[in-house]
């Protein structure tokens, strides 16, 4: 088993850890080492490159639902004696709760490859130069480039009761394209990336470049002959992929654990009853190999899972972490997620997406008369507790007689989660999962994730527009 270099003994320190973990019901040592870097090339040249090496540790105590936690950026024996000596002046009575639920093995998502060493600085400079170049030449209307670049590679050793030690490295890469295109004094931007665990060598071939760049231009094309979007009630259909982030932000949080013992999710008190159209069934999916939102195991060392959380309409299942799952009578489910060994972790999505239905995608379109087809969004707002929501569609278009026909622009869309499950008429065949971007922000912690769902058709769905 690989090991992150500390000023320790590590057969020492997991004797303390036991001996000090004992008198808890929970808890671990959360060593961490991140490489990572940033590079951005704007305005034809590089506007920033950063390269960072962080590493240290987060202890964690826990009895009932009170956490004692104590993190240094120091990996030797003087600090974490420190927080051991911290910890033990919380300690209560052992509970001899059943809390072990480990697993020492479990299947590798990801090949332990640091992606920053597949290529030189001058080498990754070289080929977002070459993106830049290629998309300049692709128009004379084109205007402004952006191409950034960024991998990450977090290997992390976590230290629980009875000797249990686990060890993860886990490569995380991402590109992004915006392009600025201008026409008869109108300017338009479009945006596109992708990414996942793997190395720059998968990511960085030509074939992939070329896609996001393309996308991000024909987007920013489509924004230029857009319409505003009209106001009011209306049927909405959503595209397959990207579109699912609606999916996580308005339903994704309510199902997350931590909100339903604390009876603050709008779903807190409805498991095993219908939620949504028995259309619906959606997963929440850590096991995919090399999907950004993967782990072999999260920040407890639970492996992750697939965990069914609504199956045809019905509740079924929360996203747990060992606290939550402890105090609610369940299992952890390998959502235990925090951003850094400074954070404690909490229950997260990783990929939450929604199976597929019967329906063509065609059908859907046919089936409508008047509405909106939605395929890509930007930002947005949820509240946890009553699943209403606001989301922005940065790619919209009108249907009109069962036909896709003039881009729109200005579409927000207004409703709330647990309503528009109920309102789903049609489920497409067509599931995709978005192309690797996702990041998901909880409580001030930032995490990578995955969305997903194929095509939906909202028959009632409220419609912020510009008219």
């Amino acid at each position: 088993m690989k090991t992150i270099k500390k000023n320790w003994d590590d057969n020492k320190v997991a004797d303390k850890i036991d001996d000090s973990l004992s008198n808890f019901d929970d808890g671990e040592l959360f060593v961490e080492e991140t490489f990572s870097e940033n590079i951005t090339f704007d305005d034809n040249k590089v506007k920033s490159a950063s390269f960072d090496n962080e590493k240290g540790f987060g202890l964690r105590g826990v009895t009932d639902d009170s956490v004692s936690f104590y993190h240094s950026s120091e990996l030797d024996d003087k600090n974490v004696d420190k927080a051991l000596k911290l910890l033990n002046k919380k300690k209560t009575a052992n509970k001899n709760l059943d809390t072990n639920n480990q697993l020492t093995k479990n299947e590798k998502l990801y090949e332990p490859h640091n992606p920053i060493n597949d290529f030189k600085l001058d080498e990754k400079i070289k080929i977002l130069e070459n993106i830049n170049n290629y998309a300049r030449k692709l128009d004379s209307a084109v205007k402004e480039v952006s191409v950034s670049l960024n991998g990450n590679y977090q290997n992390v050793e976590i230290f629980k009761k009875d000797g249990i030690s686990l060890f993860d490295s886990r490569p995380l890469v991402r590109l992004n394209v915006n392009i600025s295109v201008e026409k008869k004094g109108k300017v338009e931007t479009g945006s596109f990336g992708m990414g996942g665990r793997y190395g720059y060598e998968k990511l960085l071939t030509e074939k992939n470049w070329k896609i996001s760049l393309n996308k991000a231009y024909n987007q920013a094309l489509i924004k230029l002959i857009a319409e505003a979007t009209p106001a009011g009630e209306q049927t909405v259909i959503l595209g397959p992929g990207w579109p699912g982030i609606l999916l996580h932000e308005a339903i994704g949080h309510g199902l997350e654990g931590d909100f339903n013992r604390k009876k603050t999710s709008a779903f807190y008190n409805l498991v095993n009853q219908s939620v949504a159209s028995d259309q619906i069934t959606v997963v929440d999916d850590g096991t995919i190999f090399n999907r950004r939102g993967s782990l072999t195991i999260d920040d407890e060392g639970t492996p992750s899972q697939n965990t069914i959380l609504i199956e045809k309409g019905i509740l079924k299942n929360f996203m747990q972490d060992r606290l939550n799952a402890r105090l609610m009578n369940q299992s952890p489910t390998g959502n235990g997620r925090r951003q850094s060994y400074a954070h404690i972790p909490m229950p997260r999505m990783t990929n939450t997406y929604m199976l597929k239905g019967k329906y063509e995608h065609e059908e859907l379109i046919k089936s409508t008369k008047k509405g909106i087809y939605a395929t890509q969004f930007s930002g947005g707002q949820v509240d946890i507790t009553s699943g209403k929501f606001v989301f922005s569609a940065s790619e919209a278009y009108k249907i009109e007689n069962g036909k896709i026909t003039k881009p729109l622009k200005g579409a927000t869309l207004i409703g709330n989660g647990p309503d528009i499950l109920k309102q789903v008429s049609m489920v497409g065949n067509n599931l995709e999962l978005d192309n690797g971007i996702g990041t998901c922000g909880k409580d001030g912690q930032m995490v990578p994730v995955g969305v997903g769902q194929p095509s939906l058709k909202i028959n009632k769905l409220t419609v912020g527009g510009t008219i």
